[in-house]
């Protein structure tokens, strides 16, 4: 199997961009320059097939014969034992077509109520990643990662995304949206397909990489990775203490320092914005953030 040399630049497969993250974060202390979907312009193809593997392997191969380049995709989501591995390949879906998983979490919670399953032990369920690695020639890789567990209502926390706050990692008492983010990625079912993924691509070059350390920019990122995924009330509280957070650690990097220009900023942002086709709290929390001024690539 191709090694990825440091240096090497990757296409990250997807446009969601808290799933671009995530796969970010496991790349970059191994030299890799990584670059989205959605920054090269290239289009979502249609998932068309019923497995994981199949779907991730549609979006790593279109994204490599576009670009040009390497491209790492991955396909996850959450199986319930009594749904018969559902939501499945269509964890997404059921979030409709404006990414709202609050409706998702509902429809989960609902169809495992028409079932009785949440009577007695909590209705087990696991999440699960798939990430393919596909080169332009057509060589392509596969590795699976899965995280067991149990579900619970309502759902709790908001950190990660998707399913996370209605799902509670065995051996753990706090759901994944409860989670600081190092915790949960220490055990998720992304980093677990990752771990495979670096034993059969990068091998040991770990070692000779330092800590990244605090990083504004990163910092930045991550806040509008989570913007684009918030669903709930609960999700909006949790990103604006983040955002105090980040204020205080990167005072610098805030642009609209005092209150009167943030708010003008802020009421410039929501007017602008289309709040009809997403959940509101999303629409706020990219408000919040757009008003802020900061910066969300490294300036030359």
């Amino acid at each position: 199997m191709r090694k990825l040399e440091r240096g090497c630049r990757l296409v990250v497969a997807s446009h969601n961009k808290g799933k671009v993250w995530e796969i970010n974060q496991l790349i970059a202390p191994y030299g890799l320059s990584a670059i989205s979907a959605a920054e090269l312009g290239l289009k979502e193809p249609k998932e068309t097939e019923t497995t994981f593997r199949g779907n991730a392997l549609i979006k790593a191969k279109c994204a490599a014969e576009a670009s040009g380049l390497p491209a790492l995709a991955d396909d996850s989501g959450l199986e319930v034992d009594a749904l018969d591995g559902a939501p499945g390949v269509y964890s997404a879906d059921w979030a409709g077509p404006t990414k709202d998983f609050s409706i998702a979490m509902k429809a989960v919670h609902d169809a495992l109520e028409a079932k009785g399953a949440w009577h007695g032990k909590p209705p087990r369920a696991n999440f699960i990643s798939v990430l393919c690695l596909a080169w332009p020639d057509g060589e392509h890789h596969f590795f699976e990662g899965k995280v067991f567990g149990s579900l619970t209502w309502p759902p709790r926390g908001g950190n990660g995304f998707g399913y996370d706050p209605i799902f509670v990692p065995d051996g753990h008492g706090e759901t994944f949206g409860e989670m600081e983010p190092a915790g949960k990625y220490a055990i998720s079912h992304r980093t677990r397909a990752f771990e495979r993924f670096k034993a059969e691509c990068l091998g040991e070059r770990e070692k000779d990489v330092k800590d990244q350390g605090p990083n504004a920019v990163r910092d930045a990122q991550g806040l509008a990775a989570a913007a684009a995924n918030i669903s709930t009330q609960l999700e909006l509280a949790t990103f604006i203490v983040n955002l105090r957070h980040y204020l205080a650690r990167n005072g610098k990097e805030w642009m609209n320092k005092d209150l009167a220009a943030y708010l003008e900023a802020l009421g410039n942002e929501l007017s602008q914005s289309a709040m009809a086709d997403e959940p509101k709290c999303r629409t706020i929390a990219k408000a919040l953030l757009a008003a802020s001024g900061i910066q969300l690539v490294r300036r030359t």
